[in-house]
């Protein structure tokens, strides 16, 4: 259940993989941590407690609504210095690296948080009827409706393919084509309904609900996440001390693919021809993989929290 809204808190917050994050993160006394995605600012209440009052805490996020549980979080944590940056966390990152801001901590929790998720009129849930939305930045342009009645069948179709992995995917953008002839898209129910009804019956009780990958793949699409992501983890490496440590928290494989392969090629050193006697590229690796693998949590968080099922944690030191 999330806060009231009047007076939000992080304290209702579950941060996923927190235990995780904070080992691997290490945090130390005096400091800089960036949190990229405050969110309702779970993990960097924690992070807070680890600088034990001694550093500094900045925290980005593109929703308008996380300032006010920042807010919150800055009365808790008087004693270190704080700081509120909104936008998309690829374009603030990328703009405190190029004015020369560096931290020894970065975290970048991806995806949808819970303060979204469970306010129906934000659009982003399958779970109930409300305006068809997903906009993680409300003063954003587009939206889904706008991407659900604009694009062509064909860009849809793509979408929920590339986005969502969905199998029946020419099927629900032919569908979406015809219904939006009779009238435009409003609401997530309407297109909840219209995906129902055109897949084959046993796929509507298989795993999980119906409509669950389209509302990724939208979702995914309004928001460019993945284009952000891209572009963040350069501009979060760069910021970097040596020394400084990135987490990354990913839920679904288009992201950890994305984390994983840019951690690879970073981790990577000489490419010279196996047959030569010596380096003469000169590549030395610029960061150290804490683990070959993703963490995942464990079967007691996923009884806690059934939403981290599916959190994948990568973290790496930079040389």
């Amino acid at each position: 259940m999330l806060p009231n809204v009047l007076q939000p808190s992080a304290t209702d917050h579950v941060p996923v993989l927190a235990d995780e994050v904070r080992q691997r993160l290490a945090v130390q006394p005096g400091e800089t941590v960036v949190d990229a995605t405050f969110g309702a600012g779970g993990h960097s209440a924690l992070l807070a407690e680890d600088l034990r009052g001694q550093g500094k805490l900045i925290a980005i996020d593109r929703d308008p609504t996380a300032r006010d549980y920042f807010e919150g979080f800055k009365r808790r944590h008087a004693a270190i210095q704080t700081r509120f940056l909104r936008g998309d966390f690829a374009l603030v990152l990328g703009q405190l690296a190029g004015n020369g801001a560096r931290a020894d901590a970065i975290l970048l929790d991806l995806g949808v948080s819970s303060m979204q998720l469970d306010r129906p009129e934000r659009g982003f849930s399958y779970a109930a009827d409300a305006p068809l939305d997903m906009r993680m930045d409300p003063t954003a342009d587009r939206s889904a409706r706008g991407l659900v009645n604009e694009a062509s069948e064909r860009e849809l179709e793509t979408i929920f393919r590339r986005y969502g992995e969905e199998r029946y995917a020419r099927q629900i953008a032919r569908a979406i084509g015809r219904r939006r002839k009779e009238r435009p898209f409003e609401r997530t129910g309407e297109l909840v309904e219209t995906i129902k009804s055109s897949i084959p019956a046993p796929a509507r009780f298989g795993d999980g609900h119906p409509a669950k990958r389209v509302f990724q793949a939208l979702r995914i699409a309004v928001n460019d996440e993945l284009g952000s992501l891209e572009a963040a983890l350069p501009a979060a490496f760069e910021m970097l001390h040596p020394g400084g440590r990135l987490a990354v928290i990913s839920f679904h494989s288009l992201e950890d693919r994305i984390v994983k392969r840019f951690l690879r090629e970073r981790e990577r050193g000489c490419e010279c021809p196996p047959d030569f006697p010596v380096c003469v590229c000169g590549r030395e690796p610029e960061l150290r993989a804490l683990g070959r693998k993703a963490v995942r949590p464990s079967a007691r968080e996923i009884a806690l929290n059934p939403r981290s099922a599916s959190a994948r944690l990568r973290a790496a030191v930079k040389s």
